[in-house]
C-alpha cells in the first residue's frame, strides 16, 4: 500500500485490460478498485455486500434484476450508485467508460452467483496496482 497520494488519471494510464480492476488503496477492510470497461459484464450477484460505483471517465450502464422486474440505471461521468446486496445486476458500457469501486477485500469481480464468465471478463478479487 502506497503512503503517497495517488492520482487516478495516472494509474488508469498504467493498464489497457478490460472489465479487471485494479486496487488502489484499501479503506479498513475494503478494497478501492479502479477499473477501464467496456461492452458487458456478466450478470452477477454480491450475497453478502452492495457495490459502489463512480463513473470517472464516460458512461456506465447497470442493467439490475429484483423480484422478477429488470431495469437499467445510466451513470455519466461524476455519477454514484450502489447496487445493493443480493441484487443480480451487468454493468456495461458501450463506448467505454472509466470506473472506481469500493468492495470489500477478497470480493470476487463476478459475484457468488453469475452467469458463465466471457473471456473478455476477469474473474479476480483485484490485482495490485
Amino acid at each position: 500500500m502506497s503512503t503517497e497520494p495517488i492520482e487516478l488519471a495516472t494509474a488508469l494510464a498504467g493498464f489497457t485490460q478490460l472489465w479487471s480492476p485494479r486496487i488502489v488503496t484499501r479503506v479498513n477492510d475494503y478494497d478501492v478498485r479502479i477499473a477501464r470497461v467496456a461492452g458487458e459484464h456478466v450478470w452477477h450477484a454480491h450475497d453478502d455486500t452492495d457495490e459502489f460505483f463512480l463513473v470517472l471517465e464516460g458512461e456506465l450502464r447497470i442493467a439490475l434484476r429484483d423480484g422478477g422486474a429488470e431495469r437499467e440505471v445510466v451513470l455519466p461521468r461524476g455519477a454514484v450508485y450502489v447496487v445493493p446486496r443480493g441484487v443480480e445486476h451487468r454493468p456495461s458500457s458501450p463506448g467505454g467508460a472509466s470506473i472506481l469501486m469500493f468492495e470489500p477485500s477478497g470480493t470476487s469481480s463476478v459475484g457468488d452467483r453469475h452467469d458463465p464468465v466471457p473471456a473478455h471478463v476477469d474473474a479476480t478479487i483485484g490485482h495490485a496496482l
